[in-house]
């Protein structure tokens, strides 16, 4: 029988000096650093994740996704490499807290930015409506269309799984706010197919102190009182009531800012036509507004191209801080404050909660035109009554 023996060579090399090595080499993470990963073990609520650190980094399932997830398999796979965000520092046990939802969150709010400069219109469905207006997710965000802006008959409450086409008001990551108007969106599609200029017939649907709102087509346009006639007008409500059909001319298209500006006034054959003949106003519409056309035409030759401004509404239907300084936030469940990174911590965190529906009761939707303000008149806020504040609204 042979006797076979192993002769062990004695390198001078302990487990000290092979932890001491690593400790030299040992790659150093930072929170808000990229890396790449590969999926070591899949647990229950989250995974284990090997990123040449020294102790497998850790991804609960809340961070694994934009969305919401069930089961860490809908995400990742077993030796699956990718990129992941390193959420936290080493823990008390040198372990790293991973995210891959905060890599979505920021490409997201990239997308929108560049939607955003392209004055892009894009369609989302409504997943849920609180008191100040509706929910919809835009590349992931939750966006929040106010209620004045939108252009709807039906109640806020039904709108509840419908696609609706959208423009970008806001978008500020910052704030972490995302705020969107299908008022706009339908003005100016609408707009597309219409001219200054032109004659349109409308429906009044809504009467205020400082002028008419008319339905033309199913968007809504300003006859401001300015423009009911040449002759004084104490109030629109002693020339239209609610639901008259109306002849009225375009005087402004405003699509950056949703608006159509309307005109009776430049249909007059007659100063003050409009409260003594209406029937005349509108007999003659066509011929009065081909006059206004030439005029118009004749007024930018004459000044070498450049637009005359036409009578219309100042009043810009952007959002204010004040008012709106409850807009839900865009990022849906928002990090505790001691796993958020600092650079990335939103205004308000809106931890997981109740859905939207439950988080404040239903007020009766806003007009679906919302009125604006003229520099004649005391006009109430474009967008959104001051003394409707909007909840922040949280989601399954």
């Amino acid at each position: 029988m042979v006797n076979l023996k192993t002769t062990v060579k004695d390198i001078g090399f302990t487990h000290e000096d092979f932890a001491a090595l690593l400790d030299k080499y040992d790659y150093h993470f930072s929170p808000g650093d990229v890396v790449a990963g590969t999926v070591f073990s899949i647990e229950p609520r989250g995974a284990l994740i090997d990123i040449g650190a020294k102790t497998a980094a850790y991804i609960p399932i809340q961070e694994m996704s934009i969305n919401r997830v069930e089961s860490p398999e809908e995400v990742l796979q077993s030796n699956e490499t990718r990129e992941f965000f390193i959420l936290t520092d080493e823990n008390e046990d040198g372990q790293l807290t991973l995210s891959i939802r905060r890599i979505e969150y920021m490409r997201a709010w990239e997308r929108v930015r560049q939607l955003q400069a392209e004055d892009a219109t894009v369609r989302s469905q409504v997943f849920a409506t609180n008191r100040g207006g509706a929910l919809v997710r835009i590349e992931g965000l939750r966006g929040f269309i106010p209620g004045s802006h939108i252009s709807t008959r039906k109640p806020k409450e039904e709108l509840v799984a419908e696609e609706l086409p959208l423009k970008f008001l806001e978008v500020d990551e910052d704030r972490n706010r995302l705020v969107l108007s299908h008022r706009r969106a339908l003005v100016e599609r609408k707009m597309n197919r219409l001219e200054v200029g032109e004659v349109v017939i409308g429906t009044v649907r809504g009467i205020k102190p400082y002028g008419a709102f008319i339905d033309i087509g199913g968007v809504s346009g300003l006859l401001h009182i300015s423009e009911i006639s040449h002759d004084h007008i104490d109030t629109p409500h002693s020339v239209f009531n609610v639901n008259d059909e109306v002849k009225v001319m375009i005087i402004d298209l405003d699509a950056e800012r949703g608006r159509i500006s309307l005109s009776t006034k430049q249909l007059e054959p007659e100063p003050g036509a409009m409260v003594k003949n209406r029937e005349l106003v509108y007999e003659k519409a066509e011929e009065m507004a081909a006059k206004f056309r030439e005029k118009m035409l004749a007024q930018k030759q004459a000044k070498a191209g450049i637009d005359i401004p036409v009578d219309s509404i100042d009043a810009d239907d952007d959002l204010s801080d004040e008012i709106l300084e409850d807009v839900p936030s865009a990022m849906e469940e928002d990090l505790p404050e001691e796993l958020a990174p600092e650079a990335a911590a939103p205004e308000a965190a809106a931890p997981e909660a109740a859905a939207p529906e439950a988080a404040a009761p239903e007020a009766a939707a806003p007009e679906a035109a919302a009125p604006e303000a003229a520099p004649e008149a005391a006009a109430p806020e474009a967008v959104l009554d001051v003394e409707e504040a909007i909840p922040p609204a949280t989601v399954e």
